[in-house]
């Protein structure tokens, strides 16, 4: 599931006119899903709208790279999916308000997903699927070490530890040890936000260099599985037994199971301190709309009709050809596949549990923490100083992001 290069940005998209049967076009672009048969479901899917001819583009290389090009100029696509939209994009007036689109159905969007997409009040994309990470463990493993599965992070530690033979790692954070994998879920774990509600730093506080040292606690005591094959996305260092808790996605589940039958459970990141909660890491691309097009009202009555009224479409992106999370709330406590066992477990956690990167952690922010975040597991840096320095830098960004909301 990869993004795209400029290259081709210019290129014509057959938007605009109509197909000589008084129909006009609309230009749709999805980045690369690397699951089969996903290409061909969108296009099945784009050929059932009866008010327009959806001409649907996979585009493969740096996809977010390309969209962001693509929406300065006038050969863009109407409909386009995307990660964010980026504060900027929605700034700058480069996507269209779809907030009347959700009139009936945004109490049964995953709030989580939503809220990174909403701005000023208005909504920007309307989610499509949720992707969600979590913590794999082998039963038989903890039960043959008598290690109970971990809902603390301090169970956690003891638990990686306690589960690290000759032959076995206690557990898989990817092959950096986590830092580019985990995030601001340690943070949320410990009851903390990387922003808050009111737009401030949420991590000023002595919980958060706490946590990320225990963190830098798993390494040191060499519990981690360090340099596997393939890297934490991909479930093979748990399903070959390289180790006895694996941190992946939601996706990863069909594999887990086919690999495993039911000798596994699924928990989210444990939660840490007085003040902590359990967390699980979400996100959704979205469906937007380029202001830059010429059907804007068609186009945006193009994603109601497939992302909020064509439930039975939504399921079957969601679960035909991989394993994810419908948007809809509604849809994912039916849909059969996530009914029972753990992906049902895994739909509550979502549910329950879910935080997504808030619109206002800026790129520079997210950058200065995992360069930090690194630092610290794999350096042995003081977590104190090293958050000090975080939180001058997420401070910073916020005056320059509110100042400049000021202005315009």
């Amino acid at each position: 599931m990869a993004g795209a290069t400029g290259a081709g940005c210019g290129s014509n998209t057959g938007r605009g006119g109509d197909d000589g049967n008084g129909k006009p076009t609309l230009s749709q672009w999805y980045h690369q899903y690397g699951e089969p048969g996903t290409e061909q479901a969108v296009k099945r899917y784009a050929d059932d709208f009866d008010d327009a001819r959806v001409k649907v583009q996979w585009r493969p290389g740096n996809y977010d790279q390309q969209t962001a090009a693509a929406l300065l100029t006038k050969s863009g696509p109407d409909v386009f999916e995307v990660n964010g939209p980026t504060l900027d994009q929605i700034r700058g007036g480069q996507v269209v308000d779809l907030t009347d689109l959700l009139e009936e159905a945004k109490d049964d969007i995953n709030p989580a997903v939503l809220a990174p997409k909403t701005y000023e009040g208005k909504v920007w994309a309307i989610p499509q699927v949720v992707d969600m990470q979590l913590l794999y463990y082998r039963t038989s493993m903890l039960k043959d070490a008598g290690v109970e599965p971990p809902r603390t992070l301090d169970a956690l530690v003891d638990a990686a530890k306690e589960l690290t033979t000759k032959n076995v790692k206690g557990l898989f954070l990817g092959n950096d040890g986590g830092p580019g994998v985990l995030g601001g879920t340690p943070l949320n774990a410990a009851g903390l936000e990387l922003i808050t509600e009111d737009g401030k730093v949420g991590f000023d506080d002595p919980a958060a260099a706490r946590t990320l040292g225990k963190l830098r606690q798993l390494y040191a005591e060499k519990s981690l599985l360090l340099g596997a094959p393939s890297d934490w996305s991909d479930p093979a260092a748990f399903t070959q037994g390289l180790t006895a808790m694996q941190w992946s996605g939601l996706w990863a589940l069909p594999q887990v199971k086919k690999a495993l039958g039911d000798d596994f459970g699924v928990l989210p990141f444990p939660k840490e301190g007085a003040q902590g909660r359990p967390a699980v890491p979400v996100g959704a691309y979205g469906a937007a709309v380029s202001a830059r097009s010429e059907h804007k009202e068609l186009a945006k009555a193009y994603v109601k009709w497939l992302w909020v009224e064509k439930t039975e479409y939504q399921e079957d992106f969601a679960l035909t050809y991989g394993f994810h999370i419908p948007a809809r709330m509604s849809l994912a406590q039916k849909a059969p596949k996530l009914r029972q066992g753990a992906a049902g477990e895994a739909v509550r956690y979502a549910t329950e549990h879910g935080h997504a990167e808030p619109l206002l952690w800026t790129p520079a922010s997210k950058v200065a923490y995992q360069d930090a975040l690194s630092r610290i597991i794999k350096g042995g840096a003081n977590p104190e100083s090293e958050l000090r320095s975080v939180v001058r830098k997420t401070a910073a960004e916020l005056r320059r992001v509110q100042s400049a909301q000021k202005k315009s």
